[in-house]
């Protein structure tokens, strides 16, 4: 007999986003790009504890377990029946919708329904809101999945008084003891799937303070249930997805971040490509059409959905008035004028690399030696380390420098990684980061304002620290000197010495039409070694990390470029892999980066060196992979570098 086919709190929310998700979703012929490992996902976001926790704050539950849908509503209105009960994700079921709260706290006629999520919350001002009344952008997702599952429990329910809370991480709340978070462990079960093990030391203290709030939310849901759509969405959703109805949605923008798009190897497997679907209905396009170039490729673009409504999807389809191409009166190119420069160097089939030399050389002249290139690993956890923390502040647990001498050579320097279980790294972190650099005036190279953000966050965390720190003032002027205060910052700064970011100088002075709109560093990295005669010559030999060579802390004689089919092989392919037990799919998932997004498979193996249960020679290998991965970040700013230093000789 098939499984009834109810629309589930994550089905809903897929809904929202595209109903003709629906019809895609869990079919084994479309392949979806998401991570389909949950638990991985929510240890990259570094909060898979907060749910554990949440349960600890509701104490005496009941949890249901079971993943039958009929198994886990029978026990749950089992338990239903009594006056007074709290349940760990129950099951609620209402006409062809289907639910499992968090946590249902019970007693008589009144519900309180709690959805937790690891996310947090500042508490000043209302976060949520707009000042308008509206709610923002960012919080519709987690308003609308408590809203849909409100609207279930009170058509199972109609008669109880509900009470609808987000349970989110306090940021004005402070860690109680120390070492809560290493009291959510992952560990495997006989079947080898993950969970979390709470620890039997658990004490009193550990929870005396909640670092958890529970932010009321029934007035919002109001105003989204007011006018009668919200439900008419849900019914219309459910509907058509108990009956497999694939419904039609308008094409637009949103489209480039569909997960039902799949690679030209895999149709030939035989899976099938949702997105084409879509748009093959919508515009009457063959398989040849999504061999051009289209608007969903165009660099920070917001007018894709325009223009497709507009039918002017293809390159071949643009015009400069599109994109209004003027200069912004600053060195390099403006925005509008790289847009345009993506679409011409394709109108005109010019696959030859951008770079405005002379621009780029003033930039150059400003430089002093030796470079520093340097790169962050850092992590954000829900659970702090220590006491007196906050929720979700901010962990620097690795970084990695290469130098390039005046005369050109190129040396692996320096690193540093903290793999302790519960230590919070940062003051040691930025000890070790001021005297590797603090011995020369060289210019420091960053790539994106990540790392500058958190020299701030330290900054923060130094000055509010109550307790002794000898050399508190030392550090901090040390970061004024390299950084730019943030704007949330009381105290404002531009230090004499402030990091280069590379990531700006790469949108200003160069493209190369391989990127495909992308500056991501990973992106950029093969583009510059395939146009690059220099880089080609110098990396196709065995001199990095050999004698006499260029001088490595993690590689021996290795060699960086290789060619097949005439381009050149990602060196990030190059690297052994991170984790043994993650497909490849959700492996790239999480090394992806989308130009902002920082290390995803990084803070990954950073919490599974924190959380996780495992062997010595488990966590070495580990470290040892995150040292290469790292040190390969350094090694291709310098790549870039070197790239535009040759060009610009010429």
């Amino acid at each position: 007999m098939d499984k009834p086919r109810y629309l589930t709190k994550s089905r809903f929310k897929l809904g929202m986003e595209c109903p003709t998700k629906l019809f895609y979703t869990k079919k084994k012929e479309y392949l979806d790009s998401k991570m389909d490992d949950s638990f991985l996902a929510a240890l990259a976001e570094g909060g898979f504890q907060v749910g554990e926790l949440a349960k600890l704050y509701h104490p005496g539950g009941h949890d249901i377990t079971t993943l039958d849908y009929e198994e886990a509503e029978n026990q749950t209105n089992d338990l239903l029946a009594q006056e007074k009960v709290t349940i760990y994700e129950p099951a609620i079921k209402f006409e062809n919708l289907f639910i499992r709260v968090d946590v249902l706290v019970k007693n008589k006629d009144h519900f309180e329904l709690i959805e937790v999520k690891a996310k947090s919350y500042g508490g000043e001002d209302d976060p949520i809101l707009n000042k308008n009344g509206t709610v923002k952008a960012g919080w519709k997702p987690y308003l609308f999945d408590i809203a849909f599952q409100r609207y279930v429990l009170r058509g199972a329910h109609p008669n109880a008084r509900i009470d609808s809370y987000l349970m989110l991480a306090d940021k004005n709340s402070s860690c109680p003891v120390d070492g809560l978070n290493q009291k959510f462990r992952i560990v495997r079960d006989e079947s080898n799937q993950k969970g979390i093990k709470v620890s039997n030391t658990l004490t009193e203290e550990d929870l005396a303070s909640e670092i958890l709030i529970k932010v009321p939310v029934d007035e919002i849901i109001d105003q989204i249930m007011e006018d009668g759509t919200f439900e008419e969405q849900i019914k219309y959703l459910a509907e058509a997805y108990e009956k497999d109805n694939k419904l039609i949605s308008p094409i637009g923008g949103h489209c480039a971040k569909c997960e039902f798009n799949c690679s030209a190897e895999d149709e030939e497997q035989g899976f099938k490509n949702g997105f084409k679907e879509c748009w093959k209905q919508s515009l009457g396009w063959s398989d040849e059409d999504f061999e051009e170039s289209n608007v969903l490729e165009v660099w920070s673009f917001g007018r894709k959905s325009q223009l497709i409504a507009e039918d002017r999807i293809k390159f071949s389809d643009l015009v400069e008035a599109d994109f209004e191409p003027v200069t912004d009166g600053k060195p390099g190119i403006s925005a509008k004028e790289r847009k345009w420069l993506q679409v011409e160097k394709v109108q005109t089939n010019d696959e030859t690399p951008f770079l405005d030399k002379d621009g780029l050389k003033l930039e150059m002249d400003k430089w002093t030696f030796p470079l520093h290139f340097i790169d962050f690993e850092t992590s954000m956890v829900a659970i702090p380390f220590n006491k007196g923390r906050r929720p979700y502040e901010a962990i620097a647990f690795q970084f990695s420098h290469h130098i390039v001498n005046e005369d050109g050579s190129v040396e692996h320097v320096g690193e540093y990684l903290n793999t302790t279980p519960g230590e919070f790294p940062n003051y040691e972190f930025l000890r070790e980061f001021k005297r590797q650099l603090e011995h020369d005036e060289g210019t420091i190279f960053r790539y994106s304002p990540h790392e500058n953000t958190f020299l701030n966050h330290i900054y923060r965390q130094l000055r509010e620290d109550p307790s002794e720190i000898d050399d508190r003032d030392g550090l901090c002027d040390f970061i004024k000197t390299i950084t730019t205060s943030s704007s949330s910052m009381a105290e404002t700064w531009e230090g004499d010495r402030n990091m280069v970011d590379l990531w700006h100088l790469v949108k200003r002075y160069y493209y190369d039409p391989a990127t495909r709109g992308s500056n991501s560093i990973k992106a950029v990295l093969p583009a510059i070694l395939n146009s690059s005669d220099f880089l080609k010559e110098k990396y196709s030999k065995p001199i990095y990390g050999s004698e006499g060579g260029i001088k490595s802390l993690n590689f021996i004689k290795q060699t960086w470029l290789e060619e097949k089919d005439g381009n050149v092989v990602d060196p990030y392919k190059k690297l052994p892999k991170m984790f043994q037990d993650v497909s490849d799919k959700n492996l790239d998932l999480l090394t992806d980066d989308d130009e902002l997004a920082n290390g995803g498979a990084a803070l990954t193996a950073y919490g599974r060196m924190q959380f996780s249960e495992m062997s010595e020679t488990e966590r070495n290998e580990l470290a040892n992979a995150l040292l290469r991965y790292c040190e390969l970040d350094t090694l291709a700013m310098v790549m870039i570098y070197e790239a535009w230093r040759e060009w610009i000789k010429r």
